[in-house]
């Protein structure tokens, strides 16, 4: 099986030549437009591991989600997350369905982690192609902003911490600003791609809950194939193969009841943390979704080769 870097080493190279995605993320640039040329080179990519067959089921719900968000509903879309080709498949995959898609993908704005734009820029690149608001996806507990430590480090890190703040705060200003304007917002709830060795990985993060909170309508979206495995190290050695891939998008649902419903069930069973029950909840969703569509995907691609 090749890699990423193997297998698309020239147009990672073409993308790096002309593709200049700020590495360093500040207050000031946590809101970046996609960049055409990004795209048109993962795209690439995606054309060609896709196989025939791979599709999206659930174009309605899409659509109705983009009728709600341009009459001024907060609309969320949450995916499952298993590789930096998810976002990828689903932008490609949308526009592949037609002017209906391609009004959907323009409306779409993910929530991306610093990390994809600071780590590498090969992999700057897979976030680059996509309208996003970028975050720090979990604050670490500084010693040095409470002078734990001291010394030349100690600074470093509090200034660290601070910058981390200072993201998230100018992030939540620019989501809060854009969320009634007839854009979609994309987020994984787990926060990270899943890595089979570490079964926590899966679990969605506890701070979905307020976006859920603050939200009016969602789907939820269940992806199928893999067109990229997640490995231990870098992310641009990642292995990438061909596969069908088909995505399901759930009929839409109110964040509001989801959330009420879900979290008086947790105080029935006396669960104290409401708010990671929500979000346990929604993972469980994708999870059914995602194991009620992977048999017949299975039989359909076994039935192609």
């Amino acid at each position: 099986m090749e890699t990423l870097s193997s297998l698309f080493s020239g147009t990672i190279k073409k993308a790096l030549s002309f593709f200049a995605a700020p590495n360093h993320i500040t207050g000031d640039n946590v809101y970046q437009e996609a960049d055409k040329r990004a795209l048109a080179l993962v795209d690439s990519m995606v054309e060609r591991l896709a196989l025939p067959g791979s599709g999206i089921t659930g174009m309605d719900n899409l659509y109705e989600l983009l009728q709600k968000a341009r009459g001024g509903s907060a609309c969320l879309l949450l995916l499952e997350h298993y590789s930096n080709m998810d976002l990828p498949q689903f932008s490609y995959l949308l526009r592949k369905e037609g002017p209906m898609g391609a009004e959907i993908n323009d409306a779409l704005i993910s929530i991306a982690g610093m990390k994809l734009n600071e780590e590498n820029p090969a992999i700057a690149v897979f976030s680059g192609g996509y309208t996003r608001i970028i975050i720090c996806p979990s604050l670490p507990h500084n010693g040095a902003a409470d002078g734990a430590h001291a010394g030349v480090d100690a600074e470093k890190e509090k200034s660290e911490y601070l910058r981390m703040i200072n993201i998230n705060r100018s992030a939540m200003r620019k989501l809060e600003e854009l969320k009634h304007t007839g854009r979609i917002v994309l987020l994984f709830p787990a926060g990270t791609r899943f890595r089979p060795w570490d079964p926590a990985s899966k679990r969605g993060v506890r701070e979905v809950d307020s976006y859920i909170k603050s939200f009016d309508y969602m789907c939820f979206v269940a992806l199928n194939g893999e067109i990229m495995h997640i490995r231990q190290g870098g992310m641009i050695d990642d292995f990438v193969s061909e596969d069908m891939l088909r995505i399901t998008v759930s009929p839409i649902i109110s964040c509001g009841e989801f959330r009420a419903k879900t979290q008086l069930e947790a105080e029935k069973a006396g669960v104290e943390d409401k708010r990671q029950a929500v979000v346990d909840a929604i993972m469980r969703r994708l999870e059914i979704m995602h194991n009620d569509v992977e048999p017949e995907r299975l039989k359909t691609s076994k039935a192609q080769c």
